[in-house]
């Protein structure tokens, strides 16, 4: 795995709750073991005492998003350093699963599991990934859903920095509310016009 495929753990993580709509789906082992995806060893140690410092995690991932969509980057920063003095990393060159055409490995970086917990290793991946999406593609890159009540973290990776939304249904119903909110509005103005003419309007022209 690729450090920059690690900020999607976090997102997957902070996507587990709606705080607008007052949801969270983050309430059994399974849930949790569910974020690892692929990574089933890790997945193996989860137990019931990681599903409450999931949340913490969480809470302080989702406050790096927040600070990012506002434009705090020096904020989102101080957020993300915070979380790797905690949860440092054992970053190692792996060849594993990546093979070119002569069937020799295609080196990357790799974050080694030395972690004492399932909770402390899902951090440092999720720190890592940030950490290393922000610095190379910019704080501006890491939003939350502009449609609301959603408010789920994304990562942009669009080429002009022009995404909005977490997902193209988000993005759909957004255009769909605005498409609405402009037609109430013409209609009202459509409206305000037409009794303004009638008012105006002599009694010898009636």
């Amino acid at each position: 795995m690729e450090l920059a495929h690690y900020s999607d753990f976090a997102v997957r993580l902070v996507n587990t709750e709606e705080p607008v709509r007052g949801k969270d789906s983050l309430t059994s082992v399974e849930v949790v073991r569910d974020l690892f995806g692929e990574a089933s060893q890790m997945a193996r140690r989860v137990t019931e005492a990681d599903v409450p410092r999931f949340r913490a995690i969480r809470t302080r991932l989702r406050a790096v998003f927040t600070a990012a969509d506002e434009g705090d980057q020096t904020g989102a920063v101080d957020l993300l350093n915070s979380l790797l003095l905690e949860f440092p990393v054992s970053p190692q060159i792996s060849g594993h699963d990546f093979l070119d055409e002569e069937g020799r490995p295609r080196w990357h970086m790799h974050l080694a599991d030395h972690s004492s917990n399932a909770t402390t290793g899902y951090a440092a991946i999720c720190a890592m990934g940030l950490a290393f999406h922000l610095t190379e593609f910019g704080a501006d890159r890491l939003g939350l859903c502009q449609a609301p009540p959603c408010r789920n973290a994304y990562l942009d990776t669009s080429t002009n920095r022009s995404r909005r939304y977490c997902s193209d249904r988000c993005a759909t119903r957004a255009n769909v509310a605005a498409y609405r909110a402009r037609k109430r509005l013409e209609a009202e103005r459509t409206g305000l016009t037409h009794e303004t003419s009638q008012e105006s309007t002599t009694p010898a022209e009636r």
